[in-house]
């Protein structure tokens, strides 16, 4: 696509888009308005009308877009009003900065490459990170970077400046992170005299000022990782901060304080604002493995000061993470083994969601790519592609350091010298769902594997290219030989990478072209870029995207929720799972039947018609079938040697998890060469209930109650009752069903024939008619009925010749739909997810007069089948609140600053997908 000519600049051939006909004038464009409202009290939290987006956006990424990245004052002429103006305002500072600085040929090459970044961003391909839509094109500073890293020395001057830096960058929108470990423990003398304070407390004061900040002026709370070495003295300490706290929390709830998730009293929690993070090196994960002794070392002496058995530190670390999921894991033998400057100091922090790890004081721009983009109709990918669109990725990114600004002078040092960049992806799991691949399978780790080595080898190979035209970076020379030996074993795990399917396949293919040309380009060159990808969070600009899955990350549930135009929200079985159907080989009625199933279950189990050996290709992180915790730690495993940095996730782990569950977690994570790991086990925080409450108070709890025995009392029929006969087929089996009623309404009695008089299974189900009838006549209410008697599986089962029940997983499933049809109200009915055929058909007339359709554009021909009815869902507000009253469990996430509603995971930090906030450094 691209090629470097000499020291001239890029030649830039158009790849998406035609000459002559710019990408705005490609795509319709409509007007809408955005009001975003706090469902918690009904307040605006934004509003502005008339703004202009293409058709195909959703109005989830509209209003986000529009209240997050539009500049301006909302209500005057100079506030950004367009897609237009925002994608012009970054797209022309780039290319501007490209011509100044020698990337582009010439004009032409410049222009085709603005015309190719517009159409890449204007049709949701990929997105840079939020601080370049923050800042690029604005009279403020322009920061481009989402992640720091800072330093801190053992000095009170070092100390007061760590503060100050975290301030001014979460002040920018950006998040940060540091290793504490130089700073003397509380076991160590100072030169006065006396004792020193220790990491642990200088963490409380950042503590309490991160928690005061909102960064980007009002747009989230501060985002920080705080790390500590595992031979430091106060390890233990720091390894209980946050557990301890918990323990206060208790105590707190118990004596009547607020302490639910944005409780008026939480705020006295304290280390709530950082992600913990304890360093390990290859020699105590040795000591874990023999058990032996480890050395606790002084600070400034490096002498050891007290010896621990390392297998019971190790248990403590695992009993901490268990109990509130803090702190995480890092190791640092690993992390600084894949170092391609070590010459230039060690890797010993990350930013707060741990996926960028480099230098201290420097900072990483992140830009990822939509991987659903890049899948063709046929259920391939499109590795040339997806190569070509890194391409410009890479060199828009590298462009970006040109023109940045720095929160501070020695990060705007390192990241001019190094140039660390981290182009990652979003959609990974929607793209295993839709190629048919379980996401813990060989297939779907082969296949990640594929994609995100095709992904790094051709960010690298460009970077060697954009050496030979601009140079390679400040401290390539003096780290040249470790830069070079760090690719090899690159391009080494990409030889060893396993394929099973001609998908992966082809895609590893073209890998290992890239990696190829790309040692050979850069020992002639050198590379441009220290760093190349990582695969961050992806929160809000995974949104902006209409991803449905963030990072690397599988889908959170097969069932969430979607904006409608105009206000409110509907439950929407995903995008994804009709094409995933489509790939498994099931025909047009038996995907609107289990997508229909999905959208009433909100899983797979006993969908009619789905094989139970693609139950997996539909498990979710939460959910009735859940990925079990190693699941999460093969797929990283799988593709972390093809990653410059590292990988944002928390591994999610059952409450019925033990101590020694999350102990063989992190020591597997070591074994299988990751670099950071984090895992949280459902409701092991206290101050996450689920918002309905699972208890009343500890003084209702005390009260005696007076116990009232009741006994049923059977109400009898008339003899003359009204009735109704329907006759039926199930899977080509006849039948009739006899239902007679109470003259003043209700269900009363039923009789149902099927097989020959005298059978078995007439016999059968004359018994069972009876059981049901006399039940019904004590008082069991039909709903109870349904609710138990749907979705049993047995032959027969299949086909009905009933429009309203167009398949039944056996005879009993049909005949107690068909009851609640004919006998229950359309309330209960709803909550059951039961619905005549007009019914359905009103509802999706309706919601669709009103829905953008990009949800319906999965290549399945199935609108009916893929919008669910709406149903009450008590008080959710979010697909995460969904999931939590569907399992009766709180997910791990916080509430929303902005909007009130339940964040969701993304990564090992949070997004809101009302409103677009985050917790991390997307």
């Amino acid at each position: 696509m691209t090629k470097a000519v000499g020291r001239t600049g890029l030649n830039v051939q158009r790849v998406y888009t035609t000459e002559g006909v710019h990408p705005y004038d490609e795509v319709t464009w409509e007007h809408r308005d955005v009001v975003m409202t706090n469902w918690r009290d009904g307040s605006v939290n934004f509003e502005q009308r008339g703004v202009e987006f293409p058709d195909f956006w959703s109005v989830n990424a509209t209003n986000i877009v529009t209240s997050k990245y539009f500049r301006g004052a909302v209500g005057t002429d100079v506030r950004e009003r367009s897609l237009r103006q925002l994608i012009d305002r970054v797209v022309l500072k780039y290319v501007k900065a490209g011509v100044e600085h020698g990337y582009f040929a010439d004009d032409k090459a410049a222009e085709v490459f603005e015309h190719e970044l517009t159409w890449m961003l204007l049709h949701q391909v990929f997105s840079f990170n939020s601080p370049v839509w923050f800042n690029v094109g604005t009279a403020s500073p322009q920061q481009v970077s989402a992640c720091f890293i800072l330093a801190v020395d053992d000095t009170m001057e070092s100390i007061l400046n760590w503060y100050r830096e975290e301030g001014l960058i979460f002040k920018g929108g950006s998040g940060a992170g540091l290793n504490l470990s130089r700073i003397r423990s509380s076991k160590e003398l100072l030169s006065s005299g006396g004792t020193a304070s220790g990491p642990v407390s200088f963490m409380r004061g950042a503590d309490a000022s991160a928690g005061t900040i909102k960064s980007g002026g009002a747009t989230r709370r501060a985002a920080k990782m705080v790390v500590l070495d595992v031979d430091h003295p106060d390890v233990e300490e720091f390894i209980e901060t946050k557990m301890r706290e918990e323990d206060k929390v208790r105590a707190l709830r118990d004596a009547g304080f607020d302490m639910d998730l944005g409780g008026k009293d939480i705020v006295s929690v304290q280390y709530q604002n950082a992600n913990n993070s304890v360093r390990v090196s290859d020699e105590f994960m040795h000591a874990v493995e023999a058990g032996g002794q480890f050395g606790l070392r002084a600070r400034q002496t490096g002498e050891v000061i007290e010896h621990v058995d390392a297998k019971s530190l190790f248990g403590k670390l695992s009993q901490a993470a268990w109990a509130c999921a803090d702190p995480g894991i890092q190791y640092d033998g690993t992390i600084n083994d894949w170092h391609t400057c070590p010459e230039s100091g060690r890797i010993t922090a990350s930013n707060p969601c741990s996926e960028y790890m480099h230098l201290d004081n420097s900072s990483c721009n992140l830009a990822s790519l939509n991987l659903m983009k890049f899948l063709r109709e046929d259920g391939t990918f499109d590795a040339p592609l997806f190569a070509k669109a890194v391409e410009l990725v890479i060199t828009a990114m590298d462009i970006s350091i040109c023109f940045a600004d720095f929160p501070t002078d020695p990060i705007a040092d390192t990241t001019r010298k190094f140039r660390q960049l981290g182009i990652g992806y979003a959609n990974l799991g929607a793209l295993l769902m839709a190629t048919g691949h379980a996401y813990d399978s060989d297939g779907g780790r082969a296949l990640a594997a594929a994609i995100t080595s095709l992904m790094s080898g051709t960010a690298y190979r460009r970077s060697a290219e954009l050496a030979g035209v601009v140079g390679a970076y400040d401290g390539y020379k003096q780290n040249a030989e470790a830069h070079q030996r760090v690719m090899r074993k690159h391009a080494a795990a990409n030889d060893l990478a396993r394929t099973y399917h001609s998908n992966d396949a082809a895609v590893q293919k073209l890998a290992t072209t890239e990696w190829q040309k790309g040692l050979q380009v850069g020992a002639r060159n050198g590379w441009r870029n220290a760093q190349a990808s990582v695969l961050a969070p992806t929160g809000t600009i995974g949104l902006m995207m209409d991803c449905d899955t963030t990072g690397i990350e599988p889908d959170l549930a097969l069932v969430k929720f979607k904006k409608l135009v105009g206000g409110g929200s509907m439950q929407i079985v995903n995008q994804t799972v009709p094409r995933a159907l489509k790939a498994l080989g099931y025909q047009q009625e038996q995907i609107e039947a289990i997508v229909e199933f999905i959208s009433e279950h909100g899983h797979v189990i006993d969908a009619p018609g789905l094989r139970p050996e693609h139950y997996e290709v539909f498990d979710c992180a939460m959910g009735e079938r859940s990925i079990a915790p190693m699941g999460h730690v093969r797929m990283m495993a799988a593709v972390q040697p093809f990653i410059s940095g590292a990988i944002s996730k928390t591994v999610n782990m059952p409450e019925s998890a033990s101590v020694e569950d999350v102990q063989e977690i992190y020591f597997q994570g070591w074994k299988l060469g990751l670099k950071a790991l984090a895992i949280y086990r459902d409701n092991c925080k206290v101050g996450q209930p689920l918002s309905a409450g699972k208890g009343g108070s500890a003084t209702t709890e005390a009260k005696t109650e007076t116990v009232v025995e009741y006994r049923p009392v059977r109400k009898r029929l008339p003899k003359k009752r009204p009735s109704q006969t329907v006759s039926f087929t199930v899977g080509g089996a006849e039948g009739y069903l006899h239902a007679g009623s109470y003259p003043d309404d209700g269900l009363g009695e039923i009789f149902i024939k099927l097989g020959k008089q005298g059978s078995t299974l007439a016999g059968v189900m004359d018994a069972f008619s009876m059981s049901i009838s006399v039940g019904l006549q004590y008082g069991i209410p039909l709903e109870f009925y349904v609710s138990k008697f749907q979705n049993q599986r047995f032959e027969p089962n299949g086909m009905t010749d009933d429009p309203d029940v167009r398949i039944a997983t056996s005879v009993v499933d049909y005949l107690f739909r068909r009851l609640a049809l004919d006998y229950l109200p359309y309330e209960k009915r709803a909550e059951l997810g039961i619905f005549t055929a007009d019914e359905r058909t009103a509802q999706v007339s309706a919601d669709y007069g009103q829905v953008d359709l990009e949800a319906l554009q999965v290549g399945v021909e199935a609108p009916a089948a893929v919008e669910a009815a709406p149903k009450p869902v008590g008080e959710a507000h979010s697909s995460t609140e969904l999931v939590e009253l569907t399992l009766g469990k709180a997910a791990d996430a916080p509430l929303c600053m902005t909007c009130g509603t339940k964040m969701r995971p993304a990564g090992s930090c949070y997004v809101c997908e009302g409103c677009g906030s985050t917790s991390g450094c997307s």
